[in-house]
This record gives C-alpha cells, structure tokens and sequence, in this order.
C-alpha cells in the first residue's frame, strides 16, 4: 500500500499524471459552476441533474454499442438538460414547489438509468466494462483521451465562467436589476444552466452520480466561511474542489478496490466541517470567541459605569467602592464581580485597596466618555 502511495507521487507513470491533472481540473470546473448555482439557491439542481445523466450514458452506450466517452457525454448531456427542462415545466405548470420537482424527477431518471444499466448487465457486451464506475466514480479508470476530452470540457467552463462573470454574478445577486438594465437574463440563464450540465456530466466519472451534488456544493460551503468575495470564494472553491479531486484519486490509486466518489466527498466533508468550525470570523470557535469578547465588553463598561455613577451621585470621585456597593447597580454573582474587577485592574483601569476599589485617572476618564455615550443614546 505504501509502495503505491510513493509511486502515486513520483509521477513516472504517465497514466497517474493524466488521472491526477484530469481530478483536479474536473473538481476545480464543478466547484466553480457550482458556485453560482449555491449563491442562487438552486444548489439541489446539480443533485437532479447527476442522477438524470444516467439514462443518457447507457443509452448512448445502447445505441452504440461502444464506450466512446464523446458520445456517453452527449447522451448524459441530453438527459441531464432533460430533467432541467422537466423542473421547469413541472414548477410552472403546477402547484408542486421547485425542491418537489426536483426530488420527482431525481427519482425517476435515476430509476430508468438503473433498469438500462441493469439491461446493460444482462447484455454480455464485454464493451460494458466500466459503466458500472458512473454510479461511485472511478477516476484511476480513466484513459488519457477520456481525461484530455474531460478537462478541455472543464476548462471551456471555467473560460465561460470568466469571460461572463460579470453577467453571472449580477443574475445570481439582482436579476430584476439585471432585467432593468436590459441584460439578456434568460440567455445567460441558460448559459449558466448549460454550464451546469456540462459540469455534472464531466464531474461524474470523478466523483459518481450519486455523489456529484457534493462535489458541486460543498467547496463553496466550505468557501464562503473564508471570505465574503464572490471572486475570492471562486478561487477557494476552486482549490477546495481540485484538492478533494486528486485526494479521492490518490485514495482510489493505493487501494483499487475503493471508488473514487466517496473518498472526494470525505475529503470534501474534512474541509466543510474544518471551516465551519475554525474558520476566522464567520466560524464556529472564532464567532463564540467573538461573543465572549462582547460580553466581557459589556461587563467590563457596565462596573465602569458603575463607579462613575456611584461617584456621581455621592459626590465622591476618587474614594474606594466595596463589591457590595457596586452589586447595588450591577446585580452580578459575587464571583463574577471579583472576576470583572480583577480584569479591570490588569487594564489599568482600577487601583485596589483594602476597602475595595476605585478609578485610576485612565479609568475615570474611560468610564465618563462611556457614562457620556450612553446618555447621547
């Protein structure tokens, strides 16, 4: 297993340079497209359009005879602008809601994919080998015409991404203001939802039809934890995309017997969680630290305000208050007291004495600038 891991990344063997551009090339162009269709909201899409791919590989193959992967692609992109085509209609025609529609007609091309590659099975043409990895994705299975057809089709993508970008993003923020400024909103729709099917059709012999909708989703979940840049979160996804591409490869490579699919996805899942969690500012640790630190904050000006306000009303700046006195304003435990006076004075804010506490000259100064604000309010 070792041995293969080391030859996997030395590179000699031309086959494992292909499948290793071809996944990363295949994750980046779906995470990128997929992007777009996240921030519109119509992230379930991709889901329907992988699973209804399937009928149109095994009926090209049918027709065929033959596991050209040119004619597989145009027969799942057939199938797969089908089931966009059926959404649509179902959602326009009836009262059914677009996640419905979309589970409707998953099931249905998914299902009649199965029976034809069962029929497929049952066949005997030996050519059939290989369309069973359409199901989990078998990346290491992959040619190097099949990879060199794959990721000029991702690149195309990306290119269209990029000459259109303006357009896309403005379709995906404001389409009424984009029809406003006379943009032709249904094309680019219609680009869009092209480059979405040709993403979903290059992505499945990565990652599986089961799993496309991940590989579509996820690094832009997990990209936009990082930033709030449309262009910065292409980028990230981008990476996240290609990276979870040559993992699964790279997994699928030292262990044959292990689809290249979920392994994608688990390295995909690694990366969602781990910026979920611990991205800076928007995630999980970073936004509880946040609020840790605004509640200090509010803790730390309401004592502060309360010795001003106890002075105030005494007349006696500069004279100790005892914790029992300040809880008579802030009714905190005794043990959070304690705690907030003790972090006051390491700011410099309190000098201590027996008696209790009292403003230093930077203390009284913060707390009349706070007890200022706060009337303005």
């Amino acid at each position: 297993m070792w041995e293969n891991a080391l030859s996997f990344f030395d590179f000699n063997d031309a086959n494992v340079i292909y499948v290793s551009l071809g996944t990363i090339i295949l994750g980046a162009g779906a995470a990128v497209v997929g992007a777009f269709t996240f921030f519109r909201k119509k992230a379930l899409i991709g889901d329907a359009i992988a699973h209804s791919i399937l009928p149109g590989v095994c009926l090209a193959f049918i027709l065929s005879g033959t596991k050209n992967y040119f004619l597989l692609i145009t027969g799942a992109f057939f199938t797969g602008w089908l089931s966009i085509i059926a959404v649509d209609y179902i959602v326009k025609k009836s009262k059914i809601k677009e996640d419905t529609a979309i589970g409707l007609i998953l099931s249905v091309f998914f299902g009649i994919g199965i029976m034809l590659l069962t029929y497929i099975q049952q066949t005997g043409n030996a050519a059939q080998t290989g369309l069973d990895s359409f199901l989990f994705g078998k990346a290491a299975s992959m040619l190097a015409q099949d990879v060199i057809i794959f990721s000029a089709i991702s690149i195309l993508l990306m290119i269209m991404i990029f000459l259109f970008y303006k357009e896309l993003k403005l379709i995906t923020y404001d389409k009424d203001f984009a029809q406003s400024i006379g943009l032709p909103v249904k094309w680019i729709e219609f680009l869009l939802s092209s480059l979405t099917v040709l993403a979903v059709v290059t992505g499945i012999q990565a990652v599986g039809v089961v799993l496309m909708a991940a590989l579509l989703i996820t690094p832009t979940a997990a990209a936009k934890y990082w930033s709030g840049s449309l262009s910065i979160i292409l980028v990230l996804a981008a990476f996240i995309g290609g990276f979870s591409g040559v993992s699964g490869a790279f997994i699928s490579y030292i262990a044959p017997n292990m689809p290249t699919g979920p392994w994608v996805v688990m390295v995909l899942s690694i990366f969602a969680i781990s910026s979920i969690l611990f991205a800076p500012r928007k995630g999980y640790f970073s936004r509880l630290w946040q609020q840790l630190k605004n509640r200090r904050q509010i803790q730390d000006e309401n004592i502060l305000k309360a010795f001003h306000q106890i002075a105030e009303n005494e007349n006696s700046f500069g004279e100790s208050k005892s914790i029992e006195k300040l809880r008579e304003k802030r009714y905190y435990t005794i043990r959070l007291m304690k705690r907030i006076l003790k972090r006051l004075k390491r700011q410099g804010y309190l000098k201590s004495t027996k008696g209790g506490y009292f403003l230093s000259d930077y203390g009284q100064r913060k707390a009349a600038r706070l007890v200022k604000l706060h009337r303005l309010w």
